[in-house]
């Protein structure tokens, strides 16, 4: 009787236990992530200190004293968790008197915004040029997607974001017109970075996708819909689709993550002050708290978000069930 009422229990709630594991998982990632980060800013030689001009010993140790650089690296680690455990990333070294936290507040809207609008442009564009390709498989209109798409492969973002850059010269140019070419103060200032941001997950979904569908073309049930007499539409939208879509949704988190850090050098090309331009500034400057504090910030960002699209799964495919 025991026994039974255990199993009931466990398996009343089994989407919250799997939630739970999965959000336990991903603390411990964003643990490994600022442990990483932490030391690995340590291992670099010199400090956010070495780039000042001349000072004197004693403005040197004050300031050492001030940020907490004078205290032994294991005691440094154990203030930096506990802060971060308190969701207090520090001071920036570099800019005076700024939080990191004010940075992250103020400047990862404009990134969240650029990821955004890069994933969808990104996410419909593959969906569709890859369903294209395959239902127009071998035809003249595949080989020019599947081409378009190993040049976008092959070719480094930065260049499509010069050349994107040079065209809207050329076309405000010849049209006499004042298309935006880098800043930022308005939506449209961030259409060209959107589309060159999404232009690698797009080949790599339109890819996915083309071969998705092509490999339930000849499964049973196509074949059990197709003796139904139910019509190509009706067989693309409620048996193809969404079961090519599986694969898609697979790869959306580890997309968000290749957009995220692509961004970075985008936000550079165009200058748009994103976050990404902070953490890019704070590489070159040594400054560890804005270092620790974005990688530990987007760390926790997209476990969060690999565990979203983890419990999308269930959705688009009814028949997965969770193990456990």
């Amino acid at each position: 009787m025991s026994e039974t009422l255990h199993t009931q229990k466990t398996t009343s709630y089994p989407w919250l236990a799997y939630a739970i594991k999965r959000l336990i998982s991903g603390v411990i990632a964003i643990w490994f992530i600022a442990t990483a980060t932490f030391f690995g800013m340590h291992l670099i030689p010199g400090d956010p200190l070495s780039s000042e001009k001349k000072m004197s010993p004693q403005i040197r140790k004050n300031l050492e004293a001030r940020y907490g650089l004078d205290k032994p690296l294991l005691t440094q680690y154990g203030i930096f968790l506990k802060n971060i455990a308190k969701g207090d990333f520090g001071i920036s070294f570099t800019q005076e008197n700024r939080r990191v936290n004010d940075i992250i507040r103020e400047h990862f809207p404009i990134s969240a915004l650029l990821g955004v609008l890069a994933l969808i442009f990104a996410t419909l564009g593959g969906i569709f040029l890859g369903a294209f390709a395959a239902t127009h498989k071998n035809q003249l209109s595949d080989h020019v997607i599947m081409l378009m798409v190993i040049l976008v492969v092959s070719v480094p973002g930065f260049v499509f974001a010069a050349l994107s850059q040079l065209g809207i010269m050329k076309i405000n140019d010849a049209f006499n017109t004042d298309f935006p070419i880098a800043g930022f103060s308005s939506l449209s200032h961030l259409v060209v970075p959107s589309i060159v941001l999404g232009l690698g997950t797009l080949a790599y979904l339109t890819r996915l996708m083309r071969s998705s569908l092509l490999d339930i073309e000849s499964a049973d049930y196509i074949r059990t819909a197709k003796a139904k007499g139910l019509s190509n539409a009706q067989i693309f939208a409620k048996h193809k689709l969404r079961n090519a879509l599986l694969p898609v949704v697979t790869v959306l988190g580890p997309a968000v993550a290749g957009i995220t850090t692509g961004g970075f050098v985008v936000e550079m090309i165009f200058a748009i002050p994103g976050l990404g331009k902070y953490f890019v500034e704070a590489v070159q400057q040594l400054d560890y708290t804005v270092i620790m504090g974005t990688a530990v910030f987007y760390g926790g960002f997209l476990v969060l978000t690999v565990i979203l699209v983890d419990i999308l799964y269930g959705w688009v495919d009814p028949r997965i069930q969770v193990v456990k």
